[in-house]
């Protein structure tokens, strides 16, 4: 297979390449220079927003390309114009971000989305995503796939959401655990993310799958338990009622990353339905081997991972935290 990665520098695009030159693809990104690109990756340069940013994808042909933009739907546009005759295949990373709120537990591929336009300048994360998946539509019919990722975790993860917990867990003690303690999670590994989207472009599939594990592949304990286990922590999970954690004026996701509490956002975050790409081969590591190669990897770049500049960075005021124990 040749293949095209517009990206492939960081996270869920750095998990493609490294997946594909894995199975011995001829694999191209194009991305902005900024960072270094996988060993073995033929590079090529440009700058999707700049004037003549395309160039050199101007000649080349592909078996498909994968596509993690996730700014102006213009520029998917732009990109997937261009490379319609030259390319077999498109696969676009989306967002379950696409539908519109709140979607109920269990719902699929079916459930309404939002708006979007496929040449729109950046607006907000939800309707670019769908912008974005209605350009490579348009350029690529049923030849294009929408990866509707739901929360993203694994090595090279550059929001931050993992890492704070891998971080928080090691410097040990007692921790403000959210509860309940088997409060279901749903997430993918990017690196699986990567070989389901791999294995879908080499089957030619095309429409919208949510790519995300089936809700309850682990839970809030399971999740804190491998970061103890990973880090050898003697960390000491206190387990907070949500509405205790409510009333301290913590916020959910972004305080304290992955959680949120029971409720319609747990349900619509949590809860998607997943069967269309489970049928299609999805497979979701365990969760231990997903916290601990991220702690391995954190370890290796110093313990602090990058962090995305267009992402707040997540984690819980230290003084906060030790306030609420306090008063448990």
């Amino acid at each position: 297979m040749r293949l095209l990665v517009l990206g492939g520098t960081e996270f869920v695009g750095r998990a493609v390449v490294e997946d594909a030159l894995g199975r011995g693809w001829d694999t191209t990104v194009f991305h902005r220079g900024t960072r270094p690109a996988p060993e073995g990756a033929t590079v090529l340069h440009g700058d999707r927003l700049a004037e003549g940013g395309l160039a050199e994808l101007g000649t080349g042909e592909w078996d498909a390309v994968v596509d993690t933009w996730s700014a102006a739907p213009s520029a998917v546009a732009a990109a997937a114009n261009l490379l319609a005759d030259r390319a077999g295949h498109y696969a676009y990373v989306s967002s379950r971000s696409v539908y519109t709120y709140p979607s109920p537990a269990g719902s699929d591929e079916d459930w309404p989305v939002v708006e979007g336009a496929p040449d729109a300048g950046a607006t907000d994360y939800a309707n670019d995503k769908r912008g974005g998946e209605l350009a490579a539509e348009r350029a690529f019919g049923d030849r294009a796939l929408s990866v509707r990722a739901g929360l993203v975790l694994g090595p090279h993860e550059n929001v931050g959401r993992l890492p704070w917990w891998l971080n928080r867990v090691a410097r040990g003690g007692p921790v403000l655990a959210p509860g309940p303690r088997d409060l279901p999670l749903q997430y993918v590994d990017a690196r699986d993310l990567a070989a389901w989207t791999l294995d879908a472009a080499e089957k030619g599939l095309g429409g919208p799958y949510n790519l995300v594990s089936p809700p309850g592949h682990t839970t809030m304990e399971g999740l804190l338990t491998a970061c103890a286990a990973a880090t050898g922590s003697d960390a000491e999970f206190r387990w907070t009622d949500p509405d205790v954690v409510a009333e301290a004026g913590i916020r959910p996701w972004t305080d304290l990353p992955v959680w949120l509490p029971p409720g319609e956002m747990h349900e619509a975050l949590h809860g998607a339905g997943v069967a269309r790409a489970v049928a299609a081969g999805l497979r979701c590591r365990p969760v231990a081997e997903t916290v601990t190669d991220t702690w391995e990897w954190l370890l290796s770049v110093g313990g602090e991972a990058p962090q995305r500049t267009d992402r707040p960075s997540p984690g819980l005021d230290p003084e906060v935290e030790a306030r609420v124990l306090a008063a448990g």
